[in-house]
């Protein structure tokens, strides 16, 4: 069953409950039409999604890494999993999920978090800027044919967003602009697109059961791709999304915590009936800096107020419109994304190099839609840049013995795939003497194609009768030679 203390660590100080328990609320009423637009993409009951959300919100701030983060119901899952439910069914569905979380359990106890250090500032940035692009751009088909009431309440959401937390900031601005502009529609009576209109809010809590699946190597191979799938989208959103919320917030948070967690949370959400998922990124933009929330009780409190949403107060929420939520969306997306990276100023100062990576990762995310595929290729991009300014480091020069019966070849810089492929065009075969000296005591051997390219080297010279030597090789790549060459 779900843990009803309150998330470890939580001390309920007036302070603390005045931020996160209206962030929770929050979160909560800008959840509900997410989750039941993912549970649409899925082809499910929108209860389904919402299912999701709420038990992912609640166990994460448990068993989670990262306090204030909010992991619900995700479109990236909703697309990896949509097939799953279509070709097999719901059972098969929710057997794909708890897979998934026991994947993510062994992935994280492996150490996969720990590969987040290999993730560049440019990629990150590029991340959040996709991510703002992508917020926004989810908000437009909401002002798509809809009636002209709904561009003055737009209008007037967002100068409530902007100008009331110069009033004060006891309330969230969010939670005010929602409130004022479904109060005008309700007194109004102003027709307009509400969250009653994305699908039938639930009316009961979700009740715990086993997925009715056969439990045979067959169901396994059917289901396991996809749960693979699911489970690194999911790491590589929540971490990258955790990773975010540590440098806004300037605290750090347990990564292989979270990448576990997030497992529990989903074998949770797979025996109750939800359709999985991961952190969500808007939301906890809402939840971290618009509303300034910090600690697990208000993620916490997010699905516990989405439930009583949904089943006690259902009626007045499906009159929430729209338009207040999209209010909130642009806000988010506008103060998520990142104007310093790409100012004038910044781009003038930056490597081309950084730049590419930076918009690479924006194009792939924008173009695809899933931010785990843009941050791979951004990874990727940022690796082939790397090793091209890398490879020009390595260099070869020349000092012939005074005599003429030896020459001193000294290679310095990082020798790997990159560089030493060139290596071997940088010697004089010809017309050195029988007695060659390759000094690498300011190089440094990184790998096995280094090694060949030194043999191939030795092995040109041999064939014109002449020795080779060389000279200053530290332990480390002296032994990977002896081990490889050849």
């Amino acid at each position: 069953m779900f843990p009803v203390a309150l998330p470890r660590g939580v001390r309920l100080s007036p302070k603390t409950l005045r931020t996160e328990v209206p962030a929770g609320l929050v979160v909560a009423l800008a959840l509900i039409p997410e989750s039941i637009s993912f549970s649409v993409i899925v082809g499910v009951d929108p209860a389904v999604g919402l299912f999701a959300s709420f038990t992912m919100a609640v166990v994460i701030s448990v068993v989670g890494g990262r306090p204030a983060m909010i992991s619900a119901a995700t479109g990236a899952v909703a697309l990896v999993i949509a097939p799953v439910y279509r070709d097999h069914g719901m059972d098969h569905l929710l057997a794909t999920v708890v897979l998934a979380g026991v994947f993510q359990v062994a992935l994280g106890a492996l150490g996969v978090a720990g590969l987040m250090r290999f993730i560049p500032r440019s990629v990150m940035v590029g991340f959040v800027n996709s991510l703002a692009i992508l917020i926004f751009l989810a908000q437009v088909p909401e002002v798509r044919g809809v009636p002209w009431a709904v561009y003055p309440l737009l209008l007037g959401g967002l100068a409530l967003m902007v100008l009331f937390p110069r009033l004060t900031t006891v309330v969230p601005a969010p939670l005010v602009s929602i409130v004022a502009l479904t109060a005008i529609t309700v007194g109004a009576g102003i027709a307009v697109p509400t969250v009653g209109d994305r699908g039938e809010l639930p009316s009961s809590l979700p009740v715990p059961g086993l997925p009715d699946v056969p439990l045979t190597a067959a169901t396994f191979a059917t289901i396991a791709p996809y749960a693979l799938a699911v489970a690194l989208v999911g790491l590589i959103e929540s971490l990258m999304t955790a990773k975010l919320v540590d440098e806004i917030t300037d605290t750090p948070s347990n990564k292989t915590r979270e990448s576990i967690g997030q497992g529990v949370a989903n074998v949770v959400t797979g025996f109750f009936g939800g359709m999985g998922g991961c952190a969500m990124i808007g939301q906890t933009m809402i939840n971290v800096k618009v509303s300034g929330a910090r600690t697990r009780l208000s993620t916490f409190l997010s699905g516990v107020f989405l439930m009583v949403l949904c089943v006690v107060f259902g009626p007045i929420v499906s009159d929430i419109p729209m338009a207040a939520l999209v209010a909130v969306m642009v806000v988010v997306s506008v103060t998520t994304f990142d104007w310093h990276s790409v100012a004038p100023r910044t781009l003038r100062r930056m490597p081309a190099g950084e730049i590419t990576v930076m918009v690479v990762t924006v194009a792939c995310v924008v173009a695809t839609h899933n931010l785990a595929i843009g941050v791979v290729l951004g990874v990727l991009t940022a690796a082939v840049v790397f090793a091209r300014r890398v490879a020009r480091l390595a260099d070869v020069t020349a000092v012939a013995d005074p005599d003429g019966g030896a020459v001193v070849y000294s290679v310095t810089g990082e020798l790997f795939f990159a560089s030493s492929n060139d290596l071997v065009t940088r010697f004089d075969y010809a017309g050195d003497p029988d007695w060659v000296v390759i000094d690498l005591s300011a190089a440094h051997v990184w790998d096995a194609s280094s090694v060949a390219a030194l043999d191939a080297i030795e092995e040109r010279y041999r064939r014109r009768g002449k020795t080779v030597e060389i000279t200053g090789l530290n332990d480390p790549p002296l032994v990977a030679r002896s081990r490889v060459t050849g």
